[in-house]
């Protein structure tokens, strides 16, 4: 019998929403055509910025947005893209199809997004190519409110007051594209780089060093060690390539058993977290310092007839399972995970948007993040989960992942996962409170008989979320049926006990 004991008097600690975070690079059609369409566009916008994007990015409630980069921030020299657009000096994007960068989005359009999505901007500076003058003055140029060079420039370009900057990357994937450096190197350099990010006219700059790639224990162990005490944060980056790095597979054309390997690797995630944090525990058992998983998702081949360099592929309901699956292990590890970015919002990997010209559609990735945000700053519950095994060809995962919250209004929020591609899952759910009785469940889920079903710009609601009511409340709980290949959300209505 599977089984779901949720204990509702005992709290876990705070689930940061910026766990809800995206990541958005100078690639393929992410920040042009995707953000930024200019202020002389047909397609609707506020000082360039797209409208309809804004409006869809503000409802799932994005909380913090990383920027430039990915392995563009470390090519990316934040003065090209400052002052009047016209004057701006045009760039190669050598990471990304080698097209012509014209810099038209620079810091004041990242800024003005922000402002717009509500969101906390995260700013990942230039430590492959850049240098630490360069870095020093870009956190001066957004930050300082005195009398200097940097200062008079921004106010030159527009922008009379400072912007509040909160979190600063020092530098990205440097053991990669950012440099091939050892962990040893990075770590002094990282000493030396942060010490120039300086906290200006009362902005507390957090800073967060590269981490690990994937499992490279050692990297973390070392930055831990050697450079921990000067950092608030440490990322992480794993992506989910489901035919491996390779030949990574079709993002719809898939068998069954390519659905089970894909959300195995996506539960790796799990292993990664708890075996980083375990490292990371020895040199701060106090859990100061964060890891922040700034990139992660699905990474499938690209669609036919695109640029390779772009990176662009549809989204289906497997790409929901492995957001679902993700966030849920995010939530569950609050304790250390206080930051996520997937990538990349918009026409890139598991993007949330997609956009052709002036038209949008929101992938099944987008509709988990807009169920899931009823966990931002709630709490975490605890909870223990019984679940049967998911079994193909001699191996095995769980079938149904979990995480629960409790919001400050008291309202008990549950997310649940069937990975199973063949077999809906019975769960039983024990409801345990000195306080309360569940007076009602009501549900939402996400779901289809295609495992690669998807929304087309022909098609641009076949996958979204519908009224879940399968649900027979207990004296000590409920049970439920989830379906196959589905992500479901239930919130608990509870009464204080007579």
């Amino acid at each position: 019998m599977n089984r779901l004991i949720l204990n509702a008097d005992i709290k876990r600690g705070k689930i940061d929403k910026n766990i809800y975070g995206h990541f958005s690079e100078h690639l393929g059609r992410c920040i042009y055509e995707g953000y930024w369409v200019g202020e002389d566009s047909p397609i609707p916008n506020t000082r360039g910025i797209r409208n309809d994007v804004v409006e869809a990015l503000r409802k799932i409630r994005i909380p913090v947005l990383r920027w430039p980069g990915g392995c563009f921030a470390d090519e990316y020299h934040w003065k090209d893209g400052v002052g009047p657009r016209e004057k701006r000096v045009r760039m190669i994007n050598t990471h990304w199809g080698g097209v012509v960068e014209n810099n038209h989005f620079g810091t004041h359009e990242f800024f003005d997004l922000c402002e717009q999505l509500g969101a906390e901007p995260y700013i990942c500076g230039n430590v492959g190519s850049g240098t630490v003058h360069e870095m020093q003055q870009w956190v001066e140029y957004m930050t300082f409110d005195g009398e200097s060079p940097m200062t008079t420039w921004r106010k030159e370009n527009g922008r009379e007051e400072p912007w509040k900057l909160k979190y600063f990357g020092v530098g990205n994937e440097n053991w990669g594209c950012g440099g091939r450096m050892r962990p040893e190197y990075y770590a002094d350099l990282y000493r030396r780089y942060q010490t120039y990010v300086r906290d200006y006219s009362r902005n507390r700059i957090y800073k967060i060093a590269c981490g690990p790639s994937v499992d490279d224990y050692n990297w973390t162990d070392v930055l831990m060690k050697r450079a921990g005490e000067y950092m608030d944060g440490l990322s992480l980056h794993y992506y989910v390539f489901p035919g491996g790095r390779a030949n990574k597979g079709s993002a719809l054309d898939f068998t069954s058993e390519e659905w089970f390997v894909t959300l195995k690797k996506a539960l790796y995630m799990e292993e990664l977290i708890r075996k980083h944090s375990t490292i990371m525990d020895k040199y701060d058992p106090e859990k100061r310092v964060a890891l922040i998983v700034d990139e992660w998702g699905a990474w499938h081949d690209v669609e036919l007839g695109t640029n390779p360099g772009f990176l662009y592929q549809q989204n289906s309901l497997r790409d929901a399972l492995i957001a679902g699956v993700t966030l849920n292990i995010f939530n569950n590890h609050c304790d250390r995970v206080r930051m996520a970015n997937i990538a990349q919002t918009i026409n890139v990997l598991q993007a949330v948007i997609l956009t052709r010209e002036e038209e949008m559609l929101l992938t099944p990735t987008y509709h988990v993040f807009e169920m899931y945000k009823v966990h931002q700053d709630a709490q975490l519950l605890d909870f223990n989960l019984v679940s049967e095994d998911y079994e193909v060809e001699n191996d095995s995962i769980p079938a149904v992942t979990a995480s629960a919250s409790m919001t400050d209004e008291g309202e008990v929020n549950v997310s649940l996962c069937n990975l199973r591609h063949d077999k809906n899952v019975k769960l039983r759910c024990v409801f345990n409170s000195i306080k309360s009785n569940i007076s009602n469940v009501t549900g939402r889920i996400l779901t289809s008989d295609a495992l690669n079903a998807h929304n087309t710009f022909e098609e641009k609601n076949r996958v979204r979320p519908k009224e879940f009511g399968n649900i027979e409340l207990l004296n000590d709980g409920f049970e439920i049926c989830l379906p196959h290949s589905s992500v479901v959300l239930l919130t608990i209505d509870v009464r204080d006990k007579q």
